[in-house]
């Protein structure tokens, strides 16, 4: 223990030396880096290098262009990698590297690297010494627990056999004391307790009376005890009611919260097909007003007589070529076509949100397709997620199972809300559902931020959330995990940071009306 203990102080007192001293680095070289000052940036190397142990130090641009470098030759021409443990190092070089960045954009990178030869030496040493100590330990050790052993074990026979006398019942023995080491120390204190198991005894005789005195009135306690029960299970019966009522409005809220999140994106996801619908029925006017005009030069020919048919005539081709009617003729189908496309979006948008944000019976379980599920509630998210996420779905065939769909919608929403928020820049989420096992079994996959194993194991608390504050309630995961709970089924999560998070939920495979929640 002494030597993990030396081990792990020396290398986490290492590794944190390296990664202030490269932060330290990166800080001082950063305004030379970005003046390309290459002159301060040869002093800010030989500087750092001042330190003990360091092997080398060097200064690289946004292209690892070298803009300087000092130290020990070997370790500056052989491939940077850095190390993340001490312990995992094998070149006898500790390897750290940090970024410079402004505003987001990488200017440069600074790499330095320490040298474990002399804590390894420091270690080793102890390691031999210590060895050496707990050898000559033992050895002492075993001598005297020979001697101590021996001496003991005569006493001990004494007070075995006490102790077998007071299993079968006999207490009025009396070990005898000899000497004022412990075993006599033990000895009078078994004499004690064979005193005390005698009074205990007697006492146990008057309470055995006194409890049959209790037991005959009993009865009328029982009675009282009834009573009292019955009031608390009224008064737990009106607050498990209220505790549902304010469970219902918590998750409208959420549901509210999860429309709130979407609604900016929702209007511009309808301001779009709105555009050009107005802009087709603005030209569908001009061509209209352009027909008419044709249509009454047509009627003229009717009012005339035919000394005037040849004018009519021309004049009609000639306004032909005006309002270029073949044009108008072939773009009318195509306008027509986009405008009944884009106001069927806009309706498909709204019925969306209608169904997330439509407060249903909590108990209001039909048999719906899980799949359709996540396709709805793709297409009400989708403007949330397609500028910076990558949905990739794989649905197999899975049989309809009864439970309250919004419910589920809602669940779905959350988690892949949750997703599209723990991904910063572009990313991929993964939707999969399939049947397994007597379950609906469906993961979500993002490759995010992750969350820690700290965060894991508070997540599905209310009121606790890992976003900033005013960006999250704490409710939504918390209330995903009663609504799968209320549904026999489980939701569970597997996350690493830096790499991404799998929420899976599981659902029982009930192809049959059960009885609802």
């Amino acid at each position: 223990m002494t030597l993990n203990y030396l081990r792990s102080t020396n290398y986490d007192s290492l590794e944190k030396r390296a990664r202030t001293t490269v932060a330290l680095f990166s800080t001082t070289t950063k305004d030379a880096i970005l003046s390309y000052d290459l002159a301060s940036l040869e002093s800010f190397v030989n500087e750092v290098l001042k330190n003990p142990d360091l092997s080398y130090a060097r200064v690289l641009g946004p292209n690892n262009e070298v803009f300087a470098e000092g130290g020990n030759i070997e370790a500056l021409n052989r491939v940077f990698q850095q190390d993340t443990k001490v312990e995992l190092v094998q070149d006898g070089v500790f390897d750290v590297a940090a970024d410079i960045q402004e505003f987001g954009v990488l200017y440069g990178r600074v790499e330095i690297g320490i040298e474990t030869d002399s804590i390894t030496r420091v270690i080793a040493e102890a390691e031999k010494r210590s060895f050496s100590i707990a050898g000559i330990e033992m050895i002492l050790v075993a001598l005297f627990s020979f001697a101590l052993g021996t001496y003991l074990t005569r006493q001990l026979k004494v007070l075995v056999s006490a102790t077998k006398d007071i299993a079968d019942g006999k207490l009025d023995i009396t070990i005898p004391v000899k000497g004022t080491d412990e075993l006599a120390a033990v000895s009078v204190a078994f004499n004690a307790m064979i005193e005390h198991l005698k009074e205990a005894s007697e006492r146990r005789d008057l309470f055995e009376l006194k409890l049959q005195e209790l037991n005959q009135s009993l009865e009328d306690r029982v009675e009282q005890r009834t009573k009292i029960i019955n009031d608390k299970n009224n008064k737990l019966e009106q607050v498990n009611k209220q505790i549902k009522e304010t469970q219902a409005k918590l998750l409208q809220s959420d549901k509210m919260a999860s429309v709130g999140v979407l609604a900016a994106g929702v209007a511009h996801e309808i301001n779009n097909p709105m555009s050009f619908v107005i802009s087709n029925m603005k030209t569908l006017d001009d061509y209209f007003r352009d027909i008419q005009q044709l249509i009454a030069a047509y009627e003229q020919i009717t009012h005339s007589d035919l000394t005037n048919l040849q004018t009519q005539l021309e004049v009609i081709e000639k306004l032909k070529k005006d309002i270029d009617l073949e044009s108008i003729l072939n773009d009318l189908p195509v306008l027509i076509t986009d405008t009944i496309e884009g106001t069927g979006r806009v309706k498909d948008i709204v019925k969306g949100l209608k169904e997330v944000s439509y407060n249903d019976d909590r108990n209001a379980y039909t048999l719906c397709n899980i799949n359709e599920c996540i396709t709805n509630t793709l297409k009400v998210a989708d403007n949330e997620l397609k500028y910076h996420c990558k949905v990739v779905t794989d649905l197999r065939d899975i049989p309809d199972i009864y439970c309250a769909q919004n419910q589920i919608k809602q669940v779905l929403l959350n988690l892949i809300i949750n997703a599209s928020h723990a991904i910063k820049d572009k990313g991929k989420i993964e939707i999969r559902s399939q049947a397994t096992n007597n379950h609906i079994k469906i993961q979500i996959k993002d490759n995010g931020c992750g969350i820690s194993k700290e965060q894991m194991s508070k997540i599905f608390d209310p009121f606790y959330t890992t976003k900033p504050v005013g960006e999250g309630t704490g409710l939504g995961l918390s209330i995903s995990y009663g609504i799968i709970k209320e549904h026999n089924g489980d939701i569970t999560l597997n996350s690493q940071v830096g790499k991404g998070t799998i929420f899976t939920i599981l659902l029982p495979l009930n192809t049959e009306r059960a009885k609802e929640v």
